[in-house]
Parts: C-alpha cells; sequence; structure tokens
C-alpha cells in the first residue's frame, strides 16, 4: 500500500465530502451532515477560509482515501489552539498507518503554528479511535461535557429572550 498525504485542494472537496458522509453514517447519523460541497469549497477555499486539511491520496489511482480537517481556535486559558474537525480514513483502508500520518501532519502544523494545545472529540463507543488516541500519547478527559446548540435551537432560544 502506497499513499501520500498532502496538504488538500479544492479539486478534493467532492472526496472530502464523501469520506464526510462515510464518517456520518459511521457514527450513526448521516441525517445529521448539513454541510455540502459549496459550503466545503467557501469555508476552506474562499475569500475568508476557515479550516485547513491534509489528505491521504492512494498513489497508484489518485484517490483520496483520507483527510484530517483542523482550524484555528482560541481559549482564554492556553491562548491559539488547533481543533482536529474529523480524522477519517476509509474503511477498506484503515490498518495501513494512514491515520498516523494524517494527524502527524496536523501535529507538525501545530508545531509550526506554535499552538498551545490541540484539541479534538471522540464518542464513547469508538474503542479502535480511543485506542488510537491513547498510544499517540493523547490525554482523555471524561469530565467535559459537550454542548452544541444548532442554527435552529439558537433561533428558538433567540425568539424567546
Amino acid at each position: 500500500m502506497s499513499f501520500i498525504i498532502r496538504k488538500g485542494t479544492k479539486q478534493d472537496i467532492p472526496a472530502m465530502m464523501r469520506l464526510v458522509m462515510e464518517l456520518a453514517t459511521f457514527e450513526r447519523e448521516p441525517e445529521a451532515v448539513v454541510n455540502t460541497e459549496k459550503m466545503l469549497m467557501e469555508d476552506g477555499f474562499g475569500e475568508y477560509s476557515i479550516y485547513r486539511v491534509f489528505v491521504a491520496e492512494e498513489a497508484a489511482s489518485g484517490d483520496v482515501i483520507g483527510m484530517a480537517l483542523y482550524y484555528t481556535a482560541y481559549s482564554t486559558w492556553k491562548g491559539r489552539l488547533l481543533y482536529l474537525d474529523d480524522l477519517v480514513v476509509t474503511e477498506n483502508y484503515r490498518q495501513y498507518g494512514i491515520g498516523r500520518k494524517l494527524i502527524n501532519e496536523v501535529l507538525k502544523a501545530a508545531q509550526e503554528d506554535k499552538v498551545e494545545q490541540i484539541r479534538w472529540q471522540v464518542l464513547d463507543w469508538n474503542t479502535p479511535a480511543i485506542e488510537f488516541y491513547k498510544k499517540l500519547g493523547a490525554k482523555l478527559d471524561p469530565s467535559w461535557i459537550n454542548c452544541s446548540m444548532t442554527k435552529v435551537e439558537i433561533a428558538d432560544y433567540l425568539s424567546k429572550v
């Protein structure tokens, strides 16, 4: 198995969307995806791009088989940090070290950006991912609870205040 890790480009958007949907299906929530290729294009490669991405490309076919999408965030306690939103390798290509190579590039970017920390989430039932992150030396902190609001929930709340 031969693959390369490189920075993502506009041309990778369809493959990135396919990986997003594959991950959402794996996480049992494909209906939760509202992102589109157009949004990925504008948000990553538009005038005000807000994320960066590394992709894994199968050398022989040129197919994108994995990605690590991340962005800069800020913590009042830590300062600038990177947030790894998704690390995904298509199922047929797992166990070849692709995920490790992708996260290595994100960690190098974190070092180059001189951030104080990198953060990400993992579902509590995703044992293979949890074990992978532990092997990296990542700290898994069960004391924090994730909070979120959809745009519908935001609008509903704001209509009542």
